[in-house]
């Protein structure tokens, strides 16, 4: 036991996940105790309640002590984390939390310290379980007392037993604390222990219950089936004796809150241990147990009604009582409780099943609205339509297709509409060019189109960039259904910047976070904000070259949101998140009432949304925001946005430091990497991209370009990522062309295609070795730092020396002046070997320092040695060693690092954007 607390509390030293498992009674609680003991810093101690495992983020909440958006798992992940930070998460009894405090602990793995206990067995789904494991640390399974320290155990309970029986209850206990406490009570009582083979600790607690009265014992094992606080009044006479043998308490001791109350003003009560609850409710025989549910289902509202009667066996009575229970609730409970009364073996109405998959698409569960619609009879039209949706956000567009080609040309409008936009999408996602063929029917069929099928027509458009399609994607990014707008507005985006419009992208997603932020979309807006803090920092710009600031307009009558905030407040409401409608409504009668024929109501505006999801949308379209602005031509980012490069590295470390959907995590990693990287930083830059955890394109060509600044060409000629394309694959393959360069290994690689016509010259240049001049002049609009690199390329492989000083020399002042100082020491070493020595300093004044001596120092403060400084500023390792020694005398330091602190202390605008953390970074 003393090397597995040591173990774990090693590993909490840093951030991550260590989680204790054990049986009932093995001692976890304990455990943690112990181990929270041995580890430094303030403690937030919560967990789970088996009486109110549906409560969302209770284990969390518990914790921080605070009420936590549990609608969205980033923002709930981002909420604890900004309360925690340096802290210990401690988190006991995690068998009974809810999806929600689940889902947010990989999340919180990666950026706090987190402990977690765990009781086995359990009912954990093993998809969340699996998640667990593979962000945990250690999972760490709290080993049975020795034999010593269970004869001790055993002694301190029962010092009057002799050794021979306190062997026998040693043996027969197993090393379990709780059963060796129990046993030798039970010994030194006189009472006789049980026979083998039954559960050591559930007899312990069953023999400790025989001592209740019926009537008590008959409301702890009503707690124990309710699985949550009960008021006195339900669980009848024998709650008074709970409470006097202590094993219940009112449920504000426990909670540590205001006394609740039940509906008829009783106190509500919990047991002090959940598991001695769930025991009694076991120990029940079948008609026994068959009447207490029976009972409890006329005592409990609809909801927990429509389950007691399940397992009472009354299936028709408690299909009746969900769909009551579901009449009255929305979001994921009314999906739940449609699910569940689709599960019961009973006959079900196909509306009902409509109802149930469109709860369950509203709620973000696409398989169990494709599975609940799958039966061995035809549902109709309507059905189908639905179920091909539900398929094609679950990823499977052929399936999608094969659900809606039953559907004829002759069904009602809206459905017709429904079948064409997922056999669009579905003939993009798996063969485009025959999309393009579709689309053209579609359009032809649809001459007005809902905003569903004009979002999936402006997608078919994008990927063959016809003209206009800028226009119809920002026109479905205005949509009125949120799920079409936020779908269309990140396809939008990601288009832009393929093609190289760097600025319009970052517009656009400006306006789609300003969005999301009014809607409390978290994970959205982090999206869009890293996606435009990427834009930024590779578009790039001279010190008040942006000068004219225009937003992006906005269609008449649109809902001006409040400026965005990346990163809002967490944990500002309780309720963050939106609920919307799913892909059907389903007004007119009651689900409850429902009976003969009739097409399902509220069909008229629902199957054309566009429902987003990461893992499901078409090829191109990672993922949802919110909607926003369309593209202005020439329209320029917003100048709170482009402060320049600190001002993106700023925002965009901060977005990394949260905790933040894939994507998001993807584009504010390169962002501040590539900052980072082009200013010197290049072991910041390395450390943020080790810390990503994430696979994304940027970062991959990002990692590509950090390689190849820092003199590492052959960890930089390698090929494009997965998923790379536009842009991103020119870059790749310019950056491959350069390793190739610096390798001395000449080769004319293929151009790919579909490149924006930047990136075409440039490497049309690289296999002609002419034209780069003219291609560096094609960056102008797009990305500085290439039309740098363009320049570079022509003054290291034209023949004509006034032409290639030429080149370096405008290389150079571009770089200087944008502050890309790798670059600019690659154009003075190119200078050198013209013989043409540049060294760019500030004027002199006393004791003030030059520009290249803050240079210096702001490296040494990065912790790069003299060798990665000479080589990444173009100038020699003595030069480097003078202009220390020059900034020590001027700073009067005794040592090169006290001199880089002092410029800090001394310079805080020149150093400004290299804050460096424990990380690296």
């Amino acid at each position: 036991m003393a090397e597995a607390l040591r173990q774990a509390a090693a590993m909490l030293q840093r951030p991550g996940l260590v989680v204790l498992t054990g049986p009932p009674g093995c001692g976890r609680t304990t455990a943690l105790r112990e181990i929270t003991a041995a580890v430094p810093g303030p403690v937030h101690a919560g967990g789970g309640l088996a009486m109110l495992q549906t409560v969302p983020a209770l284990a969390l909440s518990r914790a921080v002590r605070a009420r936590l958006p549990a609608d969205d798992v980033h923002l709930l992940a981002e909420a604890v984390r900004s309360r925690v930070r340096g802290g210990l998460l401690v988190l006991d009894d995690l068998h009974y939390a809810d999806p929600a405090t689940l889902a947010a602990l990989p999340l919180l793995a990666a950026r706090c310290r987190v402990l977690a206990a765990v009781r086995t067995p359990h009912r954990l789904p093993a998809g969340a379980v699996e998640a667990l494991r593979q962000a945990a640390a250690g999972w760490i399974e709290v080993p049975p007392l020795d034999r010593a320290g269970a004869l001790e155990l055993a002694r301190r309970n029962a010092g009057n037993l002799d050794e021979a029986t306190l062997t026998a209850v040693v043996d027969r206990a197993g090393g379990n604390p709780l059963a060796i406490t129990a046993l030798a009570r039970q010994a030194a009582a006189g009472r006789a222990a049980s026979g083998p083979g039954i559960d050591q600790v559930a007899y312990a607690i069953a023999t400790a219950l025989a001592d209740l009265p019926r009537p008590a014992r008959t409301a702890l094992a009503a707690l124990g089936l309710l699985g949550r606080p009960a008021p006195a009044g339900l669980l009848g006479p024998g709650a008074t004796d709970l409470l006097a043998a202590g094993l219940v308490v009112p449920a504000a001791v426990l909670l540590g809150s205001a006394p609740a109350q039940g509906a008829q003003g009783d106190e509500l009560l919990l047991p002090v241990s959940s598991y001695v609850a769930e025991t009694a409710a076991g120990l029940l025989d079948g008609p026994a147990r068959v009447e207490l549910h029976t009972r409890l289902a006329e005592l409990t509202p609809p909801a927990e009604a429509a389950r007691h009667l399940a397992a009472a066996g009354d299936l028709v009575a408690a299909h009746r009582r969900a769909l009551v229970a579901a009449d009255h609730a929305t979001g994921g409970d009314r999906a739940a409780l449609l699910l569940f009364a689709c599960e019961l073996d009973v006959p079900i109405d196909p509306r009902v099943r409509l109802a149930a998959a469109d709860a369950a698409l509203t709620a973000g569960r696409p398989s169990a609205a494709a599975r609940v619609l799958q039966t061995g009879e035809p549902l109709g039209p309507e059905a189908d339509v639905l179920r091909g949706e539900a398929l094609l956000q679950a990823g499977d567009p052929a399936g999608a297709r094969t659900a809606v080609r039953s559907v004829p040309d002759a069904a009602t409008g809206p459905v017709l509409a429904a079948r064409d936009r997922v056999l669009l999408l579905a003939e993009l996602a798996t063969d485009p060019s025959g999309a393009q063929d579709l689309a053209g029917k579609v359009n032809a069929r649809h001459p007005q189109p809902s905003p569903g099928v004009a979002a999936a027509l402006a997608a078919v458009q994008a990927h063959f960039r016809a003209p206009g399609w800028d226009v119809a994607l920002a026109a479905a990014a205005r949509s009125g259904d949120p799920l079409i707008a936020r779908w269309s507005a990140w396809l939008l985006v990601e288009q832009l910047g393929a093609d190289g419009r760097l600025t319009d992208a970052a517009d656009a997603a400006l306006a789609a976070a300003r969005d999301s932020a009014a809607e409390l979309a978290y994970g959205w807006q982090t999206r869009f904000t890293a996606a435009a803090d990427w834009a930024l920092a590779l578009h790039g710009s001279l010190p008040g070259e942006l000068v004219a600031h225009t937003a992006a307009p906005t269609a008449p009558g649109t809902r001006q949101a409040a400026p965005a905030v990346p990163g809002i407040e967490p944990g500002a409401r309780a309720d963050a998140g939106t609920s919307q409608s799913g892909v059907y409504t389903t007004g007119g009668p009651e689900l409850s009432r429902a009976a003969g024929p009739q097409t399902a109501p509220g069909f008229a505006t629902g199957p054309d949304r566009a429902h987003a999801s990461d893992a499901t949308s078409p090829p191109g379209m990672r993922g949802p925001g919110a909607g926003g602005g369309a593209v202005a031509a020439g329209s320029v980012v917003a100048a709170r946005m482009w402060d320049g490069a600190d001002g993106v590295l700023k925002r965009a470390s901060n977005l990394t430091d949260r905790a933040l959907p894939d994507e998001a995590r993807g584009y504010a990693t390169a962002a501040a990497a590539l900052i980072e990287a082009d200013t010197g930083l290049l072991a910041a830059a390395r450390a943020h991209l080790d810390a990503a955890g994430v696979e994304h394109p940027a970062t991959a060509w990002v990692a590509q370009e950090t390689a190849w600044l820092d003199g590492q060409p052959e960890r930089a000629a390698h090929s494009p990522a997965p998923g790379a394309a536009g842009l991103l694959a020119g870059l790749h393959a310019i950056t491959a062309q350069w390793a190739a360069h610096d390798l001395g290994e000449l080769s004319a690689a293929p151009v790919p295609g579909g490149l924006p016509g930047a990136a075409r010259r440039t490497l049309t240049a690289w296999a002609t070795g002419t034209g780069f001049t003219a291609a560096a002049d094609s960056w102008r609009p797009v990305a500085l730092r290439e039309r740098i690199r363009c320049l570079l390329a022509a003054g290291v492989t034209d023949t004509d020396p006034a032409r290639a000083v030429a080149a370096l020399l405008s290389a150079e002042q571009l770089a200087d002046a944008a502050g890309l100082t790798v670059l600019a020491g690659r154009a003075r070493r190119g200078l050198r070997r013209h013989h043409v020595h540049r060294d760019t300093r500030s004027p002199r004044s006393g004791d003030q320092l030059t520009r290249r001596e803050t240079d210096v120092l702001r490296l040494v403060a990065a912790g790069e040695p003299t060798r990665r400084i000479a080589g990444q500023l173009g100038i020699s390792a003595e030069t480097v060693d003078t202009h220390i020694r020059a900034g020590m005398r001027k700073l009067g330091a005794r040592t090169r690092t006290e001199a880089a602190a002092l410029a800090f202390a001394t310079h805080p605008s020149e150093t400004d954007t290299n804050e460096t953390h424990k990380d690296g970074r």
